[in-house]
């Protein structure tokens, strides 16, 4: 597909609105936020709905899409006016006098991708940050939650001006035509394969990008871990959004002193959420489509099922799964699962897991449950991951005073409060000399000034 005539010009549009000046202002950037708010509080009902059709989301589920979004616009509001301040650093006595500062200025069009898991929440809470930097913004929803994308786009044209925001619906094929434009920020949330295309073709008008890409994440249980505790708090952050989180526990390494008593709680967790018959509970998700499915369900066969196992193809379900495994190079290690299976591997010390977890791509989280002080500096010294918690999971994720994002092959740049408006800015160095006096010496010919230059100089 092409980018017709129309979009270009818009996105030319889109830009020229931002080296008007008309941005800068602090009340233009409330505005913006002002409007997006009150989108989403007149669409929240539709937004709750769309998202029930495109993954038969629970409502509590769903409106944590929009609860994270309101969070990082209050952020904004609360402390914009003092992110916009210019930063005065000193002088060195040798380009005295003078005054220096670095100003945060917009970058001009971003282009925002979202994903199909959280198909509002991955596009306007990037948008947040995008318009409280000063910004104008192309939205491309995921095609893969119709009913979502249709609804922000409706939304989007009701309360922004057409040159402040743009929604453009399609496919692979209208996402490449779009990347294939010059864009002065490119912000896409998805898997790394899709990623480095991503970054292929913003290099071709070396545009900056930002890359949340998830990965594997693992969470460590230790064998002083509250394990009923442990059990609940990674079986809802597992199963939340049946699993299709890219911070979610992607596997868990489990204590041997705690094994039996860790699958039973979690047995005991499952049902205590989803009743006996999880498929029948208005708290579980479903797979977001036929393709999704047919890969979860292939991965399974022949798996040691510690409970759950149970697949529906026609009602794309699949139940809230525990499984065991032994060795590293099991398929279901391979890549991230993204889905209501949670691999439990064996924990033979904390130094085995290091190095296991080392060697392999960074992940977006690391999880561990424990008290010991020692075993999450040990963590923190030997690892290396987007956000590390303790003792929980996901919830790092959804607060707007922590920076979101990756590192390593779960991603690059982060969001989320000042975070996202420095990630969307460019800090631009502004040095003010006076005219009413100037050093003879700088100048040349320099004749014999060597010693007199490595005095002032150093």
């Amino acid at each position: 597909m092409a980018v017709s005539i129309d979009l270009v010009t818009q996105i030319a549009h889109l830009r020229e609105l931002v080296t008007s000046g008309q941005t800068r202002s602090l009340s233009w950037r409330l505005e913006q936020l002002q409007r997006l708010e009150t989108a989403l509080r007149l669409g929240e009902t539709a937004i709750l709905e769309a998202l029930a059709e495109d993954l038969r989301k629970p409502t509590v589920e769903a409106y944590f899409e929009i609860s994270t979004v309101y969070q990082d616009i209050r952020l904004f509001r609360r402390h914009l006016r003092q992110w916009l301040k210019p930063q005065v650093v000193p002088i060195p006595f040798i380009f005295q006098p003078g005054r220096a500062r670095v100003v945060a200025e917009p970058l001009g069009c971003v282009l925002i991708i979202g994903a199909w898991n959280y198909p509002l929440l991955l596009l306007l809470g990037p948008l947040v940050a995008t318009i409280g930097a000063g910004n104008t913004a192309v939205l491309k929803p995921s095609e893969h939650a119709p009913h979502t994308a249709a609804l922000i786009a409706g939304l989007m044209d009701q309360h922004f001006p057409e040159n402040v925001v743009a929604v453009v619906q399609g496919g692979p094929d209208t996402a490449q035509a779009l990347l294939a434009q010059r864009f002065d920020h490119i912000f896409f949330t998805g898997g790394a394969r899709t990623g480095r295309l991503v970054m292929q073709q913003a290099a071709r008008h070396l545009t900056p990008v930002t890359l949340e890409l998830g990965g594997k994440n693992p969470c460590l249980v230790a064998a002083d871990a509250n394990i009923p505790l442990a059990a609940r708090r990674i079986a809802w952050g597992r199963f939340f959004n049946a699993g299709q989180t890219c911070v979610a526990p992607d596997y868990v390494l489990l204590a041997e002193e705690v094994h039996d008593e860790f699958l039973k709680e979690m047995r005991l967790a499952i049902e205590a959420f989803y009743g006996a018959e999880p498929q029948n509970s208005p708290d579980y998700g479903r797979i977001v489509n036929q393709q999704q499915f047919q890969r979860l369900a292939a991965l399974l066969a022949g798996c040691t099922v510690a409970c759950g196992g149970q697949l529906d193809a026609d009602d794309r379900y699949i139940s809230p799964t525990v499984v065991e495994v032994q060795h590293w190079d099991d398929p279901l290690m391979a890549e991230e699962l993204f889905g209501p299976i949670l691999p439990v591997l064996p924990l033979p010390d904390m130094e085995a897991a290091i190095a296991a977890i080392s060697n392999r791509p960074k992940p977006l989280a690391l999880y561990l449950f424990s008290s010991r002080q020692d075993l999450h500096e040990l963590l923190l010294d030997r690892t290396s991951s987007g956000a590390v918690c303790f003792n929980d999971v996901v919830l790092q994720s959804a607060m707007a005073t922590l920076p979101f994002g990756g590192v390593g092959d779960s991603g690059m740049g982060a969001y989320h409060g000042r975070a996202g408006f420095e990630q969307l800015s460019h800090r631009r160095s502004v040095l003010t000399r006076r005219q009413s006096w100037d050093c003879p010496q700088r100048y040349p010919p320099y004749g014999s000034r060597l010693p007199l230059t490595k005095r002032l100089l150093g």
